[in-house]
């Protein structure tokens, strides 16, 4: 779903329309039905390739109270435009996520919070893509957010399943994160960038996890 200078979250029929420019903190969206579990879940990274995760350079944090956890990139960034080399144009990340479930329980995921930064020249325009499934599952959820210039500041979106796909009960599982950073120059001067790096401040990937009894 394009916008211009704005972010489209949709949960079901139901849409919540974001400025571009909101604090984080300021986003919302339905909190995730959880049950105690009986013992955490824990989530490490299995795997992490790409232009804009090479290794070592993306890391995974739960949040400690079973409702999910946070994905932080310290090198994703993309650039066109000026003296940007052409291979920053397109950066991505595919990250897989073991998640351990207790026994007697199952997680899905309920919702996804992407956050990063934009420098973006009149002119330029850029693309934040990602899609996340339970390794072995059909079942992909996808977001497309499109960005316009000029522009300079925190970006945020939110994605929230339209449907629940579950994990394994008590198992170890694999998430599969795959994230796009794409930027086109257009008719714009000088450099144009879009990034997710942590370094840059209140930037992460928060995935809200739906806790259920087996």
């Amino acid at each position: 779903m394009n916008n211009s200078n704005r972010v489209v979250a949709v949960a079901a029929a139901a849409a919540l329309a974001l400025p571009l420019g909101l604090p984080a903190h300021a986003a919302t969206a339905p909190a995730p039905a959880t049950e105690p579990a009986a013992a955490a879940i824990t989530v490490e990274v299995a795997a992490a390739s790409g232009s804009g995760c090479a290794p070592g350079t993306a890391s995974v944090v739960s949040n400690g109270d079973d409702t999910g956890f946070r994905v932080r990139y310290r090198d994703f960034v993309a650039a066109a435009g000026g003296d940007a080399d052409i291979v920053d144009r397109r950066k991505n990340c595919q990250l897989g996520v073991l998640v351990s479930i207790p026994a007697g329980w199952t997680v899905a995921i309920a919702s996804a919070n992407y956050r990063g930064r934009a420098n973006l020249k009149s002119g330029a325009t850029a693309l934040q893509r990602t899609s996340y499934y339970w390794q072995g599952s059909s079942a992909t959820e996808r977001r497309d957010d499109t960005f316009s210039g000029p522009y300079s500041g925190l970006w945020t979106t939110w994605d929230v399943a339209p449907v629940l796909t579950y994990a394994p009960c008590g198992s170890k599982s694999v998430l599969n994160i795959n994230t796009e950073l794409r930027v086109t120059a257009g008719s714009s001067s000088g450099v144009s960038t879009m990034s997710m790096n942590t370094t840059e401040g209140d930037v992460d990937t928060l995935f809200n996890f739906h806790l259920s009894s087996c």
